[in-house]
């Protein structure tokens, strides 16, 4: 058998990389962590929102919210109150099955996990898949409660379709009831594990009524707690096949998750990276900054989402003084990087004729008249003006006028007063199980945001708009 080159095998090196955060990061909870140790290695400190900060030039921050949202930030050397932020901003949630804080059902001799939608899935392609199961759980321990982090890594549940020799009309128009037919199979009523006390017995605190005690068990072993220790939990569905390179050349990469987790790993990347570089600890200009927001997926409106006070709180506590404060706005810019959309070349039909991405052809720049996407003429020229520093390129996309536009976390940021362009890397199959991007495309992303974090300050000093 012919062998395939080495170099065919392995891939691009930033998209392996990748593929090991999408491996490792089947939640926002695990997206973050995963984020801060990548952060850690490269020196940010981590600070907590209720302490007092004792910044200094030249330091290197982060934290989270909620273990569900991380900022970090690179201070310049010569920072003072006042300066601008140049911001990364991205989200770390994507569409999946949660598990409802009553999951427990059961049918026909078989145990059920009670699940809700969470976001616009793409549901039907999570119907025959391996799925198991990955969220945070509280527990109690001798020094107090804690919220720790779970992953079961085989796989428990299973959505399984009807056969077509029960319904020869399924491939006519495949439409499901997602109440009803959509409910995950976790396993058989004879494994039932560990029965639970009494409800007259149940403590307000305790979830061990609310779901089945196999399911429970499994947590506690996982944790290695007594499953009376285990007191709440927030808990999704995730696809346990792992995400890998694709195609002839392993010039795509087959995942889930890539909208967003695409986006964060690499805005990670860019910032660990850049403060790696030779010349990082003397440069000027704004502070470099990278947001990973959650609940992008549902409206973010949440805590940790980008509506929040996350970024006001922050460019607050940098410039405390109201002059400061709106002078440091004014010499801010905004890289809203989220996923676009690929022209299908089966459906070439959904794009409008002069505005078709292709995968692997460089980073997007996303525009609509609508202001679904917060970028304009200048905010596109900085963009276009940071790729051209890194010899990359560029592609446009725009939604055709019969078609409805997505929007992303610019327009809700761009109301803070901050210029924003909404940038993406195109891919097929947003928000399915199993999502296609590019693996070229890693580096490009890398590249605009490091570019970013280096250039913008000279970029900005040469330009006059007011």
């Amino acid at each position: 058998m012919r062998m395939m080159s080495s170099a065919i095998q392995g891939g691009p090196e930033a998209a392996l990389r990748l593929l090991g955060l999408l491996n490792a990061s089947p939640t926002p909870f695990h997206a973050v962590q995963n984020a801060a140790d990548r952060l850690e290695q490269a020196g940010f400190s981590k600070i907590l929102e209720k302490d007092a900060w004792n910044l200094k030039p030249g330091g290197r921050y982060y934290f989270t919210r909620n273990q569900a949202a991380l900022i970090a930030f690179q201070l310049p050397s010569s920072w003072q109150p006042g300066a601008g932020v140049s911001i990364v901003a991205t989200h770390v949630d994507s569409p999946n099955l949660r598990v409802r804080p009553v999951s427990k059902r059961t049918k026909e001799g078989y145990l059920q996990v009670g699940v809700e939608l969470y976001g616009g899935g793409i549901w039907h392609s999570w119907l025959d898949r391996d799925l198991s199961i990955a969220g945070r759980v509280v527990t109690s321990t001798p020094n107090g409660f804690k919220s720790r982090l779970v992953r079961i890594d085989r796989p428990l549940l299973r959505i399984p379709t009807l056969a077509i020799h029960l319904d020869r009309n399924v491939n006519d128009s495949f439409k499901f009831n997602q109440e009803t037919e959509f409910v995950p199979i976790l396993g058989q009523i004879n494994a039932q594990l560990n029965e639970t006390k009494s409800a007259s017995e149940k403590k307000a605190s305790s979830v061990q009524e609310n779901h089945h005690p196999a399911l429970i068990s499994l947590l506690a072993d996982e944790l290695s707690v007594a499953p009376e220790d285990i007191l709440d939990f927030e808990l999704s569905l995730f696809d346990t096949q792992p995400s890998v390179l694709g195609g002839l050349n392993n010039e795509f990469i087959f995942s889930p998750r890539l909208d967003n987790q695409f986006s964060s790993f690499c805005a990670v990347e860019a910032l660990a990276q850049s403060v790696s570089a030779p010349n990082a600890g003397s440069f000027k200009g704004n502070v470099n900054c990278i947001a990973l927001f959650n609940h992008e997926e549902i409206g973010s409106v949440s805590t940790s989402g980008a509506e929040s006070n996350l970024i006001p709180s922050l460019i607050q506590r940098l410039s405390p003084k109201s002059e400061d404060y709106a002078q440091s706005l004014h010499r801010s810019f905004l890289v809203s990087a989220d996923m676009g959309h690929a022209l299908h070349p089966n459906y070439t039909s959904k794009h409008e004729d002069n505005h078709k991405p292709t995968i692997n052809g460089g980073v997007v720049i996303k525009t609509n008249a609508k202001q679904r996407y917060a970028s304009d003429a200048v905010s596109t020229f900085i963009v276009k003006q940071l790729i051209e520093r890194k010899g990359g390129k560029v592609q446009e996309y725009e939604v055709r006028n019969d078609m409805a536009c997505g929007s992303t976390v610019g327009p809700m940021l761009s109301k803070l007063g901050l210029r924003t362009c909404d940038v993406g890397c195109a891919q097929w199959s947003m928000h399915s199980a199993r999502e296609t991007a590019g693996s070229h495309d890693v580096q490009n992303y890398i590249d605009l945001f490091r570019s970013l974090f280096e250039n913008y300050a000279e970029i900005e000093q040469s330009l006059s708009v007011d």
